[in-house]
């Protein structure tokens, strides 16, 4: 890697004068600083980042606070740490993961030391403890996720709520009248800010469309086998409720357990009983039969935090705000009218 006393000697100048011009300190002649510049690029000079914090000049960096908790679920946490990195990449900047379950902790420390130059906040819970952290800050940050109290904030995330509602839309427009759903645990409801939104935008819209609804939440803990069956039970519960169509808004073993249930029934999809997953991160077009799906799109929300996190480094930074994906409806096939509904040619 070159060093900065090479830049001056292909530049033909001074080692201070290449920190001057690389910090802007100091007024450089236009053709002096093309010289530099040509230099910079030919070498393929960087400053490290001690030197840019020490001239007051950006790192390049931007940390990424996503703590790893017991019952972290990874695939859908690193696809978002994932799409993260190529945002950020695609500006030039690199990611510091902060994975430490005291999240606030690594976010002082990052912002006190010059690290990063903002900050990007995941799994964003309903009373996250870091939205105190971030408006005490005096680098930017950017929540993927809307805590109960975002006052002040920038918030990126998909628009659950209409995902849920078109979700409904869907079936209700096929003939269905009785509509399950499967959610998340129960401690998802307290413990992250999306599954409240998605459950709370699926009754409004049922209650608008004047359809009933089953709730069920299957249980956590245990193997894999317990966790199965407490999905069997769950389903059970819901069909003896009488419900023609199931909304799906759990994880991907879930989708499995929810299906694998169907078929030992002898419940074809979507003869006898339709399927719409809402919220996936995971491809649902690979499930037995496909299930159509209104999803979670990681690169999405991560485009847009680190688009947002540039222009909070602007001399034109955005306002505070929530700022909502528009959902999409992903057709595979998995939603019909009801057994026995009557039909109109057209």
């Amino acid at each position: 890697m070159a060093k900065i006393h090479e830049v001056a000697e292909a530049a033909g100048v001074s080692i201070s004068t290449v920190s001057y011009a690389l910090s802007g300190k100091r007024t450089i002649s236009a053709e002096t600083r093309r010289r530099i510049d040509d230099a910079v690029r030919e070498l393929d000079y960087r400053p490290n980042a001690g030197a840019r914090m020490l001239a007051g000049r950006r790192t390049n960096i931007f940390a990424l606070t996503e703590p790893f908790r017991a019952d972290t679920y990874a695939p859908a946490h690193m696809a978002f740490v994932l799409a993260t990195s190529i945002a950020a990449r695609r500006h030039d900047y690199d990611i510091l993961l902060l994975t430490d379950e005291e999240a606030s902790a690594g976010m002082r420390r990052v912002a006190t030391s010059g690290l990063a130059d903002g900050v990007i906040v995941l799994d964003v819970a309903p009373d996250d403890e870091r939205v105190a952290v971030a408006r005490l800050l005096k680098i930017p940050a950017v929540f993927v996720g809307v805590p109960t109290d975002h006052d002040g904030l920038v918030c990126v995330d998909l628009d659950f709520e209409q995902a849920a509602s078109i979700a409904v839309d869907h079936l209700v427009d096929a003939g269905h009248r009785a509509i399950g759903f499967v959610g998340h645990p129960a401690e998802a409801y307290l413990r992250s800010n999306f599954p409240p939104r998605v459950r709370a935008g699926f009754e409004a819209r049922a209650a608008d469309r004047d359809v009933r609804v089953a709730i069920g939440s299957p249980a956590i803990g245990g193997s894999s086998r317990r966790a199965a069956e407490s999905v069997h039970a769950t389903v059970a519960s819901l069909l003896e409720q009488g419900v023609t169509a199931l909304v799906l808004h759990c994880d991907d073993t879930a989708h499995a357990a929810v299906t694998e249930e169907l078929a030992r029934r002898g419940l074809r999809v979507p003869a006898d009983i339709s399927l719409v997953s809402v919220g996936a991160t995971f491809d649902t077009s690979a499930f037995h039969p496909p299930i159509d799906a209104v999803p979670l799109v990681p690169q999405a929300s991560c485009d847009l935090a680190i688009d947002l996190a540039m222009r909070l480094l602007s001399e034109a930074p955005p306002e505070p705000g929530v700022h909502l994906i528009a959902p999409e409806y992903r057709d595979r096939g998995s939603v019909a009218a009801p057994p026995g509904h009557a039909t109109t040619a057209g």
